[in-house]
């Protein structure tokens, strides 16, 4: 009995979501276009970081050589964007990586994926919102900070800010007016600014092109020496300058890969595209399309920006907080600083919108679920938004700007994010070599225009190819050389296993290069010769999972050079996340135990999937032969 019982909280633990998505009824409002969803991703991700961001990693990290960093960290992120691509392919519904974790590794991943979400995105709202404050307040002369701080002070360091920021709050309080005023209206006014933000950013790149100077790509080292000593009146050997060796590469190589780590959280945000499933017309071409297309405006622009900073002025006298008006005021142009203020507060504006715009929706989609609370799933009839998932989430964020700093929990956005990441590009690695996907309505997720008669004889061709008449044998053979060219039941089990395998040996690798950091530098025999181990068994099982047949399942997007791209993007996520402090995974271990209450109380009993216990899920699978999606 006992037995039986731990069987059936493992079964309850990682049942996974059915999703007919061949309804097209939605209970929110498909008004959304291709050219929306590209707006709302580059308006998301290019926030006010190009503006900031460039500046402190050009001189710090990697001078000239940022562009390369930007490149990198383009790429890194490209790899995450493919897989979510893929997904919204797949299953065209709200909910991103949290719905995209339910279908394929089951509920107890999927509620910790949107928990996480959850976290990143109220901090992420809460974070920005106060940077609009400081940023307005600036430009006005800092008179918000002077009264508020003069008369409202909140002397609890460490804990609460300063002062309460009332400023912040008005900022959230009117966009979750916008927000649950409706989606069509809220993507006309992030357009707007996006649009402005990126002709600011045209006028930067284009100027930095016209008074800069390809001298300040080739500065030899002593130009560093001589402005560090003017400013030290001590004697600085040139390995001791904090300015690097000059050239185009003045930190190394080891800079430029410093540098793109930093530069790899400026493309975060264009997963926001992924929740709008329901609230966008013909998704399966329209999320990929997205994704891919605003990654790509984001990456020439943060490229353009930081070759022009660089270009205009020397990358050692940048400034760390305000580059650009201080690079104009350098070529004597300072009537620009006006044209970047406006791009500034345009930028934050579309990023506060980004954060606030996913987070009621995936509120939403897992209170439809039963994961959370019910009511927080109701949807207004006029204006089709989750009018109450949004003004909770609002106004949580609102209070947290209000009385936090927020700076010590900014690195808690990462880990969500970068957990998202990770989880999506698995469920890509596994969905792709199931004989049997979750259900059969991921199996044949095409675009309605492609679904013809001719097609839906090669659907049903292929599902019977899926499912073999006789059961294979495992063995070393059949592992490495499989026959059939369609997957099995066996090669989907091996590739199954391979994938929680290179799982644990990328965390190892990664837990190696950060915790052993100084082992290796040092050349350390043990530390060398077990990272030499780890790589080759993660070789070893890539290729056992290369060998394995793949699905013929056409979709409007597939991830390409299986099985290395979503493996790259794993290894890429962990590593990232075993660079934050042990600050950071405390406060993580904080939220997440706060969440298992959640669904250990309410989520686990109250699941709409429970409803679904009674038949196994082999029968679940035949029960749902209509749920294609064509």
């Amino acid at each position: 009995m006992g037995c039986k019982g731990l069987i059936s909280v493992g079964q309850q633990l990682f049942r996974r979501k059915v999703v007919d998505c061949t309804r097209e009824d939605s209970r929110l409002s498909r008004c959304l276009n291709t050219f929306d969803l590209v707006a709302l991703g580059v308006g998301s991700t290019l926030g006010a970081g190009v503006y900031v961001l460039a500046g402190a990693v050009a001189r710090e990290n990697a001078g000239p050589a940022i562009v390369i960093s930007f490149l990198i960290a383009a790429l890194a992120s490209v790899l995450a964007g493919l897989c979510y691509g893929e997904f919204g392919a797949r299953v065209p519904k709200t909910g991103s990586a949290y719905l995209y974790s339910y279908v394929t590794v089951g509920e107890l991943w999927a509620f910790i994926t949107g928990w996480n979400l959850i976290l990143s995105y109220v901090i992420g709202t809460s974070s920005v919102a106060r940077a609009w404050s400081a940023t307005f307040d600036e430009l006005i002369g800092k008179h918000l900070e002077t009264f508020f701080h003069k008369h409202m002070s909140m002397d609890v360091p460490g804990v609460l800010a300063k002062y309460p920021d009332i400023f912040s709050v008005f900022i959230i309080l009117i966009l979750t007016g916008l927000l649950t005023f409706g989606v069509k209206e809220s993507a006309m006014v992030n357009k707007v600014f996006t649009c402005i933000n990126v002709l600011v950013l045209g006028f930067v790149m284009v100027s930095g092109f016209v008074k800069g100077s390809v001298k300040n790509w080739q500065l030899p080292g002593d130009a560093a020496m001589n402005t560090t000593n003017t400013s030290h009146p001590y004697n600085v050997t040139q390995e001791e300058t904090p300015h690097g060796a000059g050239g185009f590469m003045p930190y190394g190589f080891s800079g430029v890969l410093s540098g793109a780590a930093t530069c790899f959280y400026a493309f975060v945000g264009f997963d926001c595209i992924a929740t709008t499933g329901e609230e966008v017309k013909n998704p399966q071409k329209a999320i990929p399309i997205g994704i891919v297309a605003s990654l790509l405006i984001c990456f020439v622009a943060y490229f353009g920006v930081s070759a022009a900073l660089t270009l205009m002025m020397p990358y050692y006298l940048l400034d760390t907080n305000s580059p650009l008006p201080n690079a104009f005021k350098y070529v004597k142009w300072e009537g620009a600083n006006y044209a970047v203020a406006v791009g500034s507060l345009c930028a934050l504006s579309t990023s506060l919108l980004g954060s606030m715009f996913p987070m009621p929706r995936v509120i939403y989609a897992m209170a439809e679920d039963g994961l959370l609370f019910r009511f927080l799933a109701r949807v207004n009839e006029r204006t089709k938004t989750p009018m109450i998932a949004t003004i909770i989430s609002g106004a949580v964020a609102a209070v947290m700007a209000f009385l936090f700093d927020l700076k010590d929990l900014v690195d808690l956005m990462s880990i969500g994010t970068l957990l998202a990441y990770s989880l999506v590009a698995a469920c890509v690695l596994v969905l792709r070599y199931q004989p049997e996907q979750p259900n059969l309505a991921y199996q044949m997720a095409s675009t309605t225009d492609e679904a013809d008669n001719n097609e839906s004889v090669s659907t049903s061709e292929s599902q019977a190819g899926f499912l073999p008449e006789e059961e294979e044998k495992c063995s070393l053979k059949a592992v490495l050389f499989p026959q059939n060219s369609d997957p099995s039941k066996l090669s989907g089990f091996v590739v199954n296993v391979s994938s929680s395998i290179i799982g644990f040996l990328i965390v190892t690798f990664c837990s190696l290069t950060v915790l052993g950091k100084e082992a290796l530098m040092k050349g350390t025999v043990w530390a060398v010769s077990l990272l030499v181990i780890v790589f080759l068994l993660c070789f070893v099982v890539t290729v056992v999972i290369w060998r394995q047949p793949e699905s013929k399942t056409k979709l409007s997007f597939k991830v390409p050079f299986l099985p290395v791209l979503p493996i790259l993007s794993i290894f890429v996520n962990i590593y990232l996340m075993m660079q934050l402090d042990g600050g950071t995974w405390i406060r993580f271990a904080i939220w997440m135990s706060s969440g298992f209450i959640i669904y250990f109380s309410y989520g686990i009993w109250h699941s709409v999937e429970a409803s679904y216990a009674a038949p196994t899920d082999a029968e679940r699978s035949t029960d749902n032969n209509t749920d294609t999606c064509k």
